[in-house]
């Protein structure tokens, strides 16, 4: 159960390698902010607790939790709030399923995920889980804009221990490929509501007989609000997509799709799907209907599908068709070519902002079957931001790999608040059932949108509100101002959605007399300017939309420092409050394998560290507590500490990891506030401690590593035992008494 006290620090508990780190560095957290008066209190936000919580009536009171996800929903209005967010899971079908599993073995009496509901007590449990899908947290906590950047400690270690870059050449293969025509970018329409218009809107689907089918109603838009809707037609996707698969083999390349699935959490899983089939359409042309009849659904993907044909009648049949199909067609993009995990696997395996980078960073090189690195075709059907990895993959061609020697910085101010853009689209995103006309209509009803679709076209609506862009506009003249640096809006001129944000971003640049500080470049250009300002060691801002936000504080700190875990991601929150975010690196499973076959987790916690420094100094300025504000300050030495002692994780059993890092990050946050000044009761409260932990060093380093090299029990994998879980991550006694 979560810690429902009232608590001055919100840390949330979320999933996989960022909870199991949490459970060694909490208690540490808890013991030091005690000393300045500050209680330090948990949400549980993961994708078991949010189960959990969806389905009260059927467990019992031991097993109940409240919904604290719709608590923090809350409390981010508030003034005082001060919240560590930690990467939760943006759960796929897949993700959820297993989980839901888990659970039910753990004795929680929740029904199955109903893939085709049928009754209606199935059609209510596929409307809780559907809630708990993809993105369902962020746009629920992000009450505030974004302002993400290296934090200087970290810049400055990149820069003098510069991670690996793969070799770019000229005569490189990879490539983009993304649709020309009939995607979400070239259908999009905005408009900004007036007030007229303003209120409850409605979302209609007219057949070609004429009848009207809602889709949506009660959609509230406020005046002022810019109001998107776009489709994308499956007749041109399929086409796109059977194109791609004979070019990429005709090319040699790696076949590879990139999407969101699991924050577009509607849209991209049913564009996985039709990847899937139109790699595999021989198989689908000849047995399509069976597999359907199943209950097998490409939008899960190849593993799952693998996993139920072998269950059908004739099953060995198609799937012998099925490797045979593979076999002939381009080989694809790897997840892990050692245990033949496909990018047309799981949909939430190869998530666009991620796979790219990772992919840049390696000179262009995707992994194959065959385990060997090879030139690869990278598909991202729509075009919307397809042009910055396009242009980043010509840029490197051209210039060769980036220096992190001498590179730069891009920092990000991120227009994220009250679910702006297409990341808060899915409650308006539907797959169209039959032939006709979408319509948008306002509460006055003024036909806004209006597109002629097909049966499966993907058609969706987004918005932005207007004082979530007013007050994106000011954090960007904020952060400018404090840099004096380029600064670059990243919207283009020609994009209908860019166009009316333009329409408000430029007459506020005006009046704060600030016009000439900035330039409004589209994306393509924006990428190339941001990395010719980089290469020379400059400094750059991107002022960006929601989605960009997440892919280029992806794309640039992996590239810069090797990672985007180790970003420092401050929302600050409208109403006043402050959302320190760990970090952009997902939630690591990767890192719960290794731990859970040789006790070595190498999360790397430093993302934690700086949101922790951040937090601290905000409450301590917000509320007088000075001995917070030094708390947090004695937080950038410790990390700082961290880097220059090369004691953060390493990626082998036996070397320092996850564990061995919070160690030494408690002895150099100790040790900072012992010799510090400002506060002698501080001083005098960590000498002992600080003492106590440099003394032990040798005694507390060789407890947590006399388990590494062996299997790790945690009781579970969504849902751990929490018993097995701190034996696990405390192992230390020694380490253990001196923090208390």
């Amino acid at each position: 159960m979560t810690d429902q006290t009232a608590s001055d620090i919100i840390v949330t508990k979320v999933d996989e390698a960022p909870q199991l780190a949490s459970a060694s560095l909490l208690p540490v957290i808890r013991s030091f902010a005690a000393a300045a008066g500050v209680s330090v209190g948990t949400r549980d936000i993961s994708l078991a607790g949010r189960i959990i919580a969806a389905f009260p009536e059927r467990l019992t009171e031991a097993q109940r939790q409240p919904d604290d996800l719709a608590d923090l929903g809350r409390l981010v209005t508030l003034p005082g709030a001060n919240v560590i967010k930690l990467p939760n899971i943006s759960a796929s079908v897949p993700q959820l399923v297993a989980a839901v599993r888990e659970l039910q073995a753990q004795g929680y009496d929740l029904p199955d995920y109903p893939e085709a509901p049928a009754t209606p007590e199935e059609v209510e449990s596929r409307r809780r889980y559907d809630a708990i899908k993809g993105s369902a947290v962020n746009p629920v906590l992000r009450e505030g804009n974004s302002d993400r950047r290296a934090a200087v400690a970290v810049k400055n270690y990149a820069k003098a221990n510069p991670h690996s870059m793969g070799r770019w050449s000229a005569d490189c293969k990879t490539r983009v490929s993304t649709m020309a025509q009939g995607d979400f970018r070239s259908n999009e329409r905005s408009v900004t509501l007036t007030a007229a218009q303003a209120g409850k809107a409605r979302i209609e689907h007219v057949g070609l007989d004429g009848t009207v089918r809602v889709l949506k109603q009660g959609v509230d838009y406020p005046a002022g609000t810019v109001v998107d809707a776009t489709f994308m037609s499956a007749r041109a996707l399929r086409a796109f997509l059977a194109e791609q698969v004979d070019a990429t083999q005709a090319a040699g390349l790696l076949f590879s799709i990139h999407l969101k699935a699991t924050m577009m959490k509607v849209s991209d899983p049913i564009i996985f799907g039709h990847a899937v089939k139109a790699f595999l359409a021989p198989v689908f042309d000849r047995h399509g209907a069976a597999m359907q009849a199943a209950g097998i659904d490409a939008n899960s993907g190849l593993g799952v599908m693998l996993e139920r044909i072998a269950d059908m009648a004739g099953g060995a049949a198609i799937l012998a068709e099925i490797e045979a199909t593979l076999k002939a067609r381009a080989p694809l993009y790897m997840v892990n070519s050692d245990r033949g995990i496909t990018n047309l696997h799981v949909p939430s395996d190869v998530i666009v902002d991620a796979s790219m980078p990772a992919l840049i960073r390696a000179g262009g090189k995707g992994w194959g079957p065959d385990g060997k690195a090879a030139d690869t075709n990278c598909i991202i059907p729509d075009s919307s931001y397809a042009a910055v990895y396009d242009e980043t993959i010509a840029y490197f061609k051209e210039t060769g790999a980036l220096d992190p020697a001498t590179a730069g910085t891009v920092q990000n101010i991120g227009l994220m608040a009250q679910k702006a853009e297409e990341y808060g689209s899915h409650p308006t995103t539907f797959e169209i059932a039959s032939d006709g006309v979408v319509r948008l209509i306002a509460a006055n009803g003024d036909v806004l949108h209006e597109h002629a679709v097909e049966a499966g076209d993907i058609w969706r609506a987004a918005s932005t509100r207007k004082a979530a862009i007013e007050d994106w506009v000011r954090l960007a003249i904020d952060r400018q101002r404090a840099e004096g640096c380029e600064a670059i809006f990243w919207l283009d001129r020609d994009r209908p959605h860019d166009a009316e944000l333009i329409g408000y971003v430029e007459p506020i640049l005006a009046a704060a007399g600030v016009t000439d500080r900035f330039a409004v470049l589209a994306p393509r250009a924006a990428t190339r300017r941001s990395f010719e300002t980089i290469r020379k060691g400059g400094t750059s801002i991107a002022i960006t939309g929601n989605v960009l936000r997440d892919y280029l504080t992806d794309l640039f700190p992996i590239l810069e420092l090797g990672t985007s875990a180790k970003m420092l991601s401050i929302v600050k929150l409208m109403n006043g409050g402050g959302l320190f975010e760990t970090g952009a690196g997902g939630s690591a499973p990767k890192h719960v394998q290794q731990l859970v076959e040789e006790n070595h987790l190498r999360w790397d916690s430093l993302g934690e560290f700086c949101a922790l420094g951040e937090s601290l100094k905000f409450l301590g300025e917000t509320t007088g507590n000075d001995k917070a504000r030094i708390l947090g300050a004695a937080v950038d030495v410790a990390t700082q500490g961290v880097l220059d002692h090369d004691r953060s994780p390493q990626g082998k059993a036996g070397q320092t990891d996850n564990r061995d890092s919070h160690f030494y990050f408690a002895l150099y946050w100790a040790q900072a506030l012992a010799t510090q000044t400002e506060s002698p009761e501080l001083a005098a409260r960590f000498a002992p401690v600080a003492e106590a932990l440099a003394a032990n060093e040798a005694v507390i380093c060789a407890e947590l590593a006399a388990g590494q090299g062996s299997p790790a029990d945690l009781g579970g994998y969504y849902h751990t035992d929490a018993a097995k879980t701190v034996a696990v991550m405390r192992p230390s006694a020694t380490f253990n008494r001196i923090i208390g």
